[in-house]
């Protein structure tokens, strides 16, 4: 195990290195929150992947994969489909060029949109971040046994703290150019390996359920729907995609970053999956059998041996999930600080804060965020679970009133304040609500109610009162 703690003592320090190497770079507000708008496309793409792709995808993601096979694509699907639609929306969130959403829900809706979008962007991010912890805990686990997956989790946690704080998106942006880079060859490189060490494709085949390799395996249209839909939705409100564009160059890298995203994502969620699918042929029992989320760092830990050069690609395999987990965290513990920051404080408390203040406030900020992060981590049971609730809040709740902002001119005030508080109110409640409700409601996940609540109130208040006027739809035009 000597070799895999190099590989991540090397990867700790450079990327500390990349974020004190942005330290100086950070003077004002707009370049902590928004790396003073100077991100060209090749930096937007990786760190537009590094953002998307982590614990969800490679706990998440790998824990269907192990229990259904290639069904757990649906997850990922709902991502491509929102990215195929974001290519239209890049180039119009750049040339609004804010610094976040609730930025965006002020400007096209009122003050009350831009506070419920904020509650609303707090309880998703926090929960995303928490559970980035327990994977950053469950590697340091495999990786050194002698420390247990909690006390993985608060080490992980520190980590994550303290190099979020110290530069904002231009350290975040640029940590995300080297850890896209390293998992994205890294994980081609590791799946043909981990086929031939497993026998072969037919031999894979030929050991797991024919349902892996099937399009909705042992799921249901209903399901598989479950797990499509908050994948896509998040991904079309995702404030920390938006945060990524108003951080671009010009309009013109926003979209070409999106191009280049698209592909990246494609092609690392389908070989995340492919890698969890070889390694369940694998690993069929032990450990990973009760702790299928671990199913990618387990394969990189205990399939590859037998020559130091297996070893090095095993060690630089954990290397790249741990640094992709490092990565999300980052991103989404950044986020939600900058609307506490910027919606919040400066908008409210202290409008004439200088940028040493923001800063400093900012600091604060991702310190606070990051210990709430860590007490949602330590009373998590499913990663998947987590996942698709966050997922949920957002989608529900976000997702339909950014959209309305660039696509529908009679979306309203108070139509998105009505969508706002529905999505998420149905989401918090809906467990505590299904066992109220017929078994074939109540066994149906927050995703579809929530969504439907949050239309229906949207399209119907909006559409009962007066129209929006020119001034705040001026922002949002062709």
């Amino acid at each position: 195990m000597n070799l895999y703690a190099i590989v991540l003592g090397i990867i700790v320090v450079t990327l500390l290195g990349v974020s004190l190497a942005r330290l100086h770079t950070v003077k004002t507000k707009a370049d902590y929150l928004v790396a003073g708008r100077s991100l060209p496309a090749f930096v937007l793409v990786f760190t537009l992947l590094s953002s998307w792709i982590g614990s969800g995808s490679l706990l998440g993601g790998a824990e269907n994969a192990y229990k259904h096979g290639f069904a757990a694509l649906w997850q990922g699907g709902g991502g491509w489909a929102g990215l195929a639609l974001i290519y239209f929306i890049a180039p119009r969130a750049r040339k609004f060029a804010q610094f976040t959403i609730p930025d965006l829900l002020e400007a096209r809706y009122n003050q009350t949109a831009r506070v419920l979008g904020v509650i609303a962007i707090l309880f998703t991010y926090t929960a995303i971040t928490s559970y980035q912890f327990i994977g950053g805990g469950d590697i340091l686990h495999l990786i050194f046994p002698q420390v247990s997956a909690v006390h993985g989790a608060y080490i992980l946690a520190g980590f994550v703290i303290v190099f979020t704080a110290i530069a904002g998106m231009g350290s975040v942006a640029y940590m995300d150019v080297v850890i896209g880079l390293l998992a994205t060859f890294t994980m081609i490189a590791a799946l043909p390996v981990l086929i031939h060490i497993a026998g072969g494709w037919a031999n894979v085949k030929a050991t797991l359920p024919a349902t892996h390799f099937e399009v909705l395996g042992d799921l249901s249209g209903i399901q598989a729907l479950e797990l499509f839909l908050p994948t896509c939705l998040l991904m079309l409100g995702n404030q920390s995609m938006y945060q990524k564009f108003f951080s671009a160059k010009s309009e013109k890298d926003a979209t070409r970053a999106t191009v280049g995203w698209i592909i990246g994502t494609v092609i690392l969620e389908t070989v995340i999956v492919a890698i969890a699918v070889v390694g369940s042929a694998i690993f069929r029992t032990g450990e990973v059998h009760d702790h299928p989320r671990e199913i990618l760092a387990y394969s990189g830990t205990h399939a590859f041996g037998g020559s130091p050069l297996l070893t090095v690609l095993g060690a630089l395999l954990v290397g790249a999930i741990f640094a992709k987990v490092v990565s999300t965290a980052n991103n989404y513990l950044f986020s939600p600080a900058t609307n506490l920051v910027n919606d919040v404080f400066v908008r409210y408390l202290a409008p004439k804060a200088s940028n040493g203040q923001v800063l400093l406030v900012s600091r604060a900020m991702v310190v606070l965020l990051g210990c709430w992060a860590l007490v949602q981590a330590l009373r998590i049971t499913s990663v998947l679970k987590m996942s698709l609730y966050a997922y949920t809040i957002y989608s529900a709740a976000l997702t339909p009133v950014i959209l309305a902002a660039f696509f529908w001119k009679r979306a309203t005030a108070k139509g998105a304040v009505a969508s706002i508080a529905a999505g998420t109110v149905v989401t918090v409640g809906w467990d505590s609500l299904t066992p109220h409700l017929p078994g074939i409601i109540g066994a149906r996940d927050a995703i579809l109610p929530a969504l439907v609540a949050s239309l229906l109130c949207l399209f119907a208040v909006s559409l009962a009162t007066k129209r929006p006027s020119a001034e705040q739809l001026a922002p949002f035009a062709d």
